[in-house]
This record gives C-alpha cells, sequence and structure tokens, in this order.
C-alpha cells in the first residue's frame, strides 16, 4: 500500500512539474505583467513616428470632431508607411481594426496605461499577447478608418486602466525622436573635480 501512494504521488508530481513546464512562459508573462502595473507612467515619452521631433507635434487634445466628440490624443503627420514606433515597453493588447481608428495597435505599458496607434497603413510584426520594447516597430502611418482622404498621419491616445484619456501631448513634448541620443557622461561632482586638481 506504501508503495502505490509513493508512485501516486511521484505520478502527480511528474503531472505537476510537466503543467509548469509547458506554461512556463504564460507563468513569467503574468509575472512581467504584474511587475508593468507597479510601474509608474513614464514623465517623458518618445515621439512614437520615426524622424519626427517633438517641436514639430501640434496640441489637438480637445479639438472637435465629427459626430460631437472631441479629440483625444494627437495626431503626428508623417509621410504615408513611416514607422510607428513603441512608445514604451509592454503587451500588445489589442490588435484589429475599428470604425474611426481603422487599423489599430494597442499596447499596455507601465501602470497599465493603454497606448493607442491608430490609422496605420498595416501592422508589422507584433501581435497579441507578445511582449514589445520602447522602439519596436508596431505598424506604419497611414489613412485608415475615418483618416481617408486626410493627410497620412498616426493618432495616438493614452487610456488609464479605467478608460480616462489623457493628453499626450506634453509628454511627447519632453521627449525625442528615434532613435533616441546616447546618454550624456556624467557630470564630475565636486569631490572628484578637487582630486584631480
Amino acid at each position: 500500500m506504501t508503495r502505490v501512494r509513493a508512485l501516486r504521488r511521484l505520478i502527480v508530481l511528474i503531472v505537476l512539474a510537466a503543467l509548469a513546464w509547458w506554461f512556463r512562459a504564460y507563468l513569467e508573462n503574468a509575472v512581467r505583467f504584474v511587475r508593468l502595473l507597479r510601474e509608474p507612467l513614464p514623465a517623458v515619452l518618445p515621439v512614437p513616428v520615426e524622424g519626427v521631433p517633438p517641436e514639430e507635434l501640434v496640441d489637438t487634445w480637445g479639438a472637435a470632431r465629427s459626430e460631437g466628440r472631441k479629440h483625444q490624443g494627437i495626431d503626428i503627420f508623417a509621410p504615408r508607411n513611416t514607422q510607428v514606433l513603441s512608445a514604451t515597453h509592454g503587451f500588445v493588447s489589442r490588435r484589429g481594426w475599428n470604425r474611426l481608428g481603422g487599423r489599430i495597435v494597442t499596447v499596455t505599458g507601465p501602470a497599465g496605461y493603454h497606448h493607442y496607434y491608430a490609422h496605420l497603413e498595416a501592422w508589422d510584426l507584433p501581435d497579441v499577447g507578445d511582449w514589445v520594447e520602447a522602439g519596436q516597430v508596431l505598424g506604419y502611418v497611414g489613412t485608415t478608418g475615418n483618416a481617408a482622404g486626410t493627410p497620412p498621419h498616426l493618432h495616438y491616445g493614452i487610456y488609464s486602466l479605467a478608460g480616462e484619456a489623457i493628453n499626450p501631448y506634453p509628454l511627447l513634448r519632453g521627449g525625442s525622436r528615434w532613435p533616441p541620443p546616447p546618454p550624456s557622461p556624467p557630470a564630475a561632482t565636486s569631490r572628484s573635480a578637487g582630486a584631480s586638481r
């Protein structure tokens, strides 16, 4: 009887180990997602369109739109098929089509904020559930959805977990274009400067 019990326990342990190995990626992503939610929303974000400097951005937050709507984001104009880059790291939580945005991608980033990229001409490789890094190509500037007939642009919006839109313009104006410049060397402290005299 003791051997049978030991054999059953061994089988259960083997099955649990196999399940843990099988679901390892899901468990790692769950841990990564919890860590992501604990991170604060960055105070500064890079412009998510290749080659567009922050100085060229125009704050269109709250401007009137069709159907009595107010603009809840920023339109970043660039030539058709210019790379659209993730402004932050996170998970691709949505990739699809909607009436207003056309071809869209949503990345859930730090603090659970959703970064919404709309009017894409085409998608790049990241799909729903994929982890992306800041600067990774998500798609290409276009005129899909209700942007048909307008100059090519990216509509970029940021939404809290509760669905509240926030104005991305102030975050982007402090940002940089891609690729980011190399970090500056650390400034010498007065102590180290005095030691070299």
